[in-house]
């Protein structure tokens, strides 16, 4: 595309702008001002869900739109994060691991609560990697709290 604009700034190569931006003069050389950015990362991701395969980047940008470090996504999906890394390097995942991905961001983005609530819950859980179980035993059984 002559004139387009190439945005690789998504962390995807294949991405090119028919329209939506501008380019501007600054004192450092020219740069690029892109048009509302949340929605046009939004609907790549919505044509990422819609590919037949996806590719590591796409993997990598998937995770980002939903917040989610390669930890959350692993815990999301069942495997480890240094599959979820081994994907986003190689750009190959399992046919269901790619199914699944693209089917969570399509209710993550439709607003599924269930889907955003464990999405969150994963995202705080990460935050607070370093947190101890305290267990204490009571009436009718042990009760467990998470202390930091």
């Amino acid at each position: 595309m002559k004139n387009g604009y190439h945005y690789t700034e998504s962390g995807l190569t294949n991405v090119w702008l028919a329209n939506g931006f501008a380019i501007r003069k600054t004192n450092y050389g020219e740069g690029v001002s892109i048009h509302d950015v949340d929605g046009l990362h939004r609907a790549l991701a919505q044509a990422m869900a819609n590919k037949p395969r996806l590719a590591g980047a796409e993997i990598r940008f998937l995770r980002k739109e939903m917040g989610l470090s390669q930890r959350g996504l692993g815990e999301l999906l069942g495997v480890t994060d240094q599959a979820v890394a081994l994907w986003e390097r190689k750009g190959r995942l399992p046919k269901t691991a790619d199914r699944l991905l693209r089917l969570i961001y399509v209710e993550h983005d439709k607003g599924n609560a269930p889907i955003r609530s464990t999405i969150q819950r994963i995202n705080d859980m990460d935050a607070q990697e370093n947190e101890q179980i305290i267990a204490e035993e009571a009436k009718g059984g042990w009760k467990t709290r998470m202390a930091a």
